[in-house]
């Protein structure tokens, strides 16, 4: 697929996602935080897209070290630091920008998957260290959350180097408390199996809406959400989830929509944020998009 088709696809995705009304704990079109307003989601996710149109035009399939996922996160990172003072799509970019690597170097949509393995397993230590870089621009938590290789450690980057410690590496590490590192060590296994079906399917069946709100949710429901788990304990994570799956019991109920709203409230008065399903629900209309146009 070509470049500039897999940028503006994730532009699309990005702006989607965030679009979803009312999508529960984050911020959407009438949901605003102290902090960020739903503006900065839609901003971020149109000035990603010269970064996943380089990453996508110049990945090699036959050097996959060369992609340099690293340094296109970090760039994606910075563009959007540019125009938007929070940390409002970290998580995402550090899916869509692999994802759309990996569509540029594949002869059909179901190649996606594997080669986004491949890609990860190609990944260097100049990734890792870009990733780092990243991180600490977006004031992001959770990618290093231990002794070994802390983000905000002075002696980082280079004990990085004298371990030879990939970006694959350092995501490994942080995959048990970590979904999106979980996802990119493995092979993304909610994004295709879960996200990706489900917001394929609602597509046929309901508006564009409905379809990301349904998806966030179902995502939610199986998957705790591990920024929640990270501020408040997997305990609570889990009972966020299960609060979702019950809530989805009622999907075809004449009052479905405001027990929607009403999770949503719960969720945003107790500081509950699922902010790693927003960014595999993001992923995963990515996913179905691309889909589309192989």
């Amino acid at each position: 697929m070509d470049s500039k088709t897999i940028a503006k696809i994730a532009q699309i995705a990005s702006c989607l996602e965030v679009s979803g009304f009312p999508k529960p704990g984050n911020v959407h079109r009438t949901r605003d935080y102290d902090d960020m307003v739903f503006e900065d989601f839609l901003i971020s996710g149109v000035v990603i897209g010269d970064t996943i149109r380089e990453v996508a035009e110049n990945v090699d399939k036959d050097d996959l070290a060369s992609a340099q996922l690293g340094k296109y996160i970090l760039e994606a990172v910075k563009e959007t630091d540019n125009w938007i003072a929070n940390n409002t799509n970290l998580g995402i970019v550090m899916l869509l920008v692999p994802i759309s690597a990996a569509a540029a170097i594949s002869e059909d949509f179901y190649q996606i998957r594997e080669n986004v393995v491949d890609l990860m397993a190609h990944t260097t230590v100049d990734d890792a260290i870009n990733l780092y870089d990243a991180i600490n621009i977006a004031d992001a938590g959770g990618m290093g959350e231990q002794d070994e290789y802390d983000v905000a450690g002075e002696n980082a980057k280079q004990e990085l180097r004298e371990n030879n410690q990939t970006m694959y590496d350092v995501l490994e590490i942080s995959a048990p408390w970590d979904r999106l590192a979980s996802e990119l060590t493995t092979t993304l296994p909610v994004c295709f199996e879960i996200g990706f079906k489900e917001y394929s399917k609602l597509k046929k069946e309901t508006s564009l809406n409905m379809s990301g709100v349904l998806t966030f949710l179902k995502i939610l429901s199986t998957t705790p959400d591990t920024l929640i788990s990270r501020k408040y304990g997997d305990e609570k994570a889990e009972e966020v989830s299960e609060m979702a799956a019950e809530l989805l019991g009622y999907v075809d109920a004449i009052n479905f929509m405001d027990k929607v709203r009403e999770f949503d409230d719960y969720l945003f008065e107790n500081k509950l944020n699922p902010g790693t399903t927003a960014d595999l629900t993001a992923a995963s209309i990515m996913l179905s998009l691309l889909s589309e146009k192989f």
